[in-house]
């Protein structure tokens, strides 16, 4: 079926709530997968009364406070309910999951490891564990979200790139390509192979957004029949003030 996706890191809902009321009403997704939410459910503002959107979205919100944190909007055409699972690698609300048009859609938020590099080791171990067993069992899936690693050097504008830093590491890029051999396509890229400026992430100072020297570490992996039907998948680079770009695609 005909789907609109969006996936934001957006670092902040509180902060950034009327720009995704505004996105939305803009662009009438129909499944919004959110990440860093820093908020939890009982914090998170409603959409305005006027709003469009008010009423045709069932909304998922995984968080716990200040921190980290995930959620689902779905609009009520694209699915009779939301039923929202958690693989059993969950922890610090980073990863919701629902079925839409026969798809598993996974709202995905990967520690950036600076912390607690293991953990980040561990959460990518489990992930591609997880999309293999979904192949395994037949399952249609999606992974959407900030994975915090740039896949390619072309993944990372030259003046950001450093020797072994985080989010380029062999191991961090070799999950993330154990990921998509788990019969995901990487729709950004398959869309747009040649295109070395794809970038969703940018430090938030020397006005690193408008100059494009940024990273892409916020994805769309989508198996058959998901993947091979995207028709478009752009990085919002103009939209909002998170340090991350909103990431839309459309499939056929």
């Amino acid at each position: 079926m005909p789907l609109k996706l969006i996936t934001w890191n957006v670092n902040g809902i509180r902060a950034r709530h009327a720009q995704l009321t505004e996105l939305m009403e803009r662009e009438q997704p129909d499944v919004v997968c959110l990440q860093e939410i820093k908020a939890s459910p009982g914090q998170v503002p409603e959409f305005p009364i006027h709003s469009v959107m008010a009423g045709d979205y069932r909304t998922y919100w995984h968080g716990s406070g200040g921190y980290s944190g995930v959620a689902l909007l779905v609009r009520r055409s694209a699915a009779s309910s939301l039923d929202v699972t958690h693989p059993a690698f969950d922890f610090e609300c980073r990863i919701a999951t629902c079925v839409v048009g026969g798809v598993r859609i996974a709202s995905t938020y990967v520690p950036n490891g600076g912390k607690d590099y293991d953990a980040k080791i561990r959460f990518l171990t489990a992930l591609a564990a997880w999309a293999g067993d979904a192949r395994a069992a037949g399952e249609p899936l999606a992974i959407c979200g900030d994975l915090n690693v740039a896949l390619e050097d072309r993944d990372i504008h030259e003046k950001e790139r450093k020797p072994n830093q985080m989010g380029t590491r062999p191991e961090e890029r070799a999950l993330i390509t154990r990921l998509i051999d788990a019969g995901l396509i990487d729709v950004g890229r398959a869309l747009d192979p040649g295109n070395d400026e794809l970038f969703t992430w940018w430090p938030p100072w020397r006005s690193m957004r408008q100059r494009n020297i940024g990273w892409r570490i916020d994805y769309i992996l989508a198996s058959a029949p998901l993947g091979p039907s995207a028709a478009t998948c752009v990085s919002i680079r103009e939209f909002g003030t998170s340090d991350h770009a909103p990431v839309l695609a459309t499939f056929m």
